[in-house]
């Protein structure tokens, strides 16, 4: 399925006003899982940090939610939120000047092509390896980046059945995808193959975290690609599992997991 259409058709619905965009991001906060996972590993990063002058890049930013939630953390943290969709940054821009958040900027780039040598404190890649078959290159160029004792901090699938692919005859839920998912061993010797020595991986989306998926993201895509009519439908259809997924999200993110559908890699330079 594409997903891009979908999210696209998000967009201009939350879009319209600022009010509408801040609460489209609450509610991916509390649906995605990743974000679950994500937000927890920044709250450890940002310890002790929220009155240093820092800089972060947000490297894939999509939406632009992650942005937003760390330019709530700190004031003096300067962030670059870089995304290859032209509307998507332009709508973004706009939204944080509106706002008034003058330390966040959002641009066009290119990760397989984008470096700042030594600029970054954090960088951050939230569901974006996935999407672009030059991995390995755009890992050099975020190692390049950082700078020293800085961290990259990645969600992506796991081959455990991200993208929702359970077998080899299966093929990803999501076509934008060019892999189904990371082995845990092969992401951290591409890392360290990119320059990273020290690194860190767990499995994120255990069997919590993938019902909570199937119920808050699998089944309400496969609606929307079928007609957009079921935009009607899901306020009624959230209501109902939106409980469910909370208490899912809740635990799968306090949990352990000896294998799962995603991951979460920390990597120092």
């Amino acid at each position: 399925m594409h997903y891009d259409p979908i999210k696209r058709s998000l967009g201009n619905v939350f879009n319209r006003t600022p009010w509408l965009r801040r609460l489209f991001y609450h509610l991916l906060d509390l649906l995605l899982l990743r974000t679950w996972h994500v937000h927890r590993e920044l709250r450890q990063w940002s310890k002790g940090r929220t009155q240093d002058p820092l800089t972060i890049l947000d490297a894939g930013a999509g939406y632009g939610q992650y942005t937003y939630w760390l330019s709530s953390m700190s004031p003096k943290w300067q962030i670059l939120a870089v995304d290859v969709k032209e509307e998507q940054v332009a709508d973004s821009n706009n939204f944080f000047r509106q706002i008034g958040r003058p330390q966040v900027q959002f641009a066009v780039q290119d990760l397989v092509l984008y470096q700042e040598p030594n600029s970054f404190d954090l960088a951050l890649s939230v569901d974006v390896m996935e999407h672009i078959l030059e991995d390995v290159e755009v890992f050099r160029n975020i190692h390049a980046s950082l700078k020293d004792g800085g961290m990259l901090l990645i969600s992506t699938p796991s081959d455990q059945g991200g993208s929702d692919v359970h077998g080899d005859g299966e093929t990803s839920f999501i076509e934008e995808h060019v892999r189904d998912g990371y082995n845990i061993h092969e992401i951290q010797q591409k890392l360290r193959t990119a320059g990273f020595e020290r690194i860190e991986a767990r499995y994120s989306y255990g069997e919590p975290g993938q019902v909570s998926w199937r119920l808050s993201m699998k089944y309400p895509i496969l609606m929307l690609g079928k007609s957009r009519l079921f935009f009607l439908l899901l306020p009624f259809y959230y209501l109902l599992v939106f409980p469910f997924c909370l208490l899912l999200n809740w635990y799968d993110a306090r949990t352990t997991h000896d294998s799962g559908t995603g991951l979460i890699v920390k990597a120092w330079k």
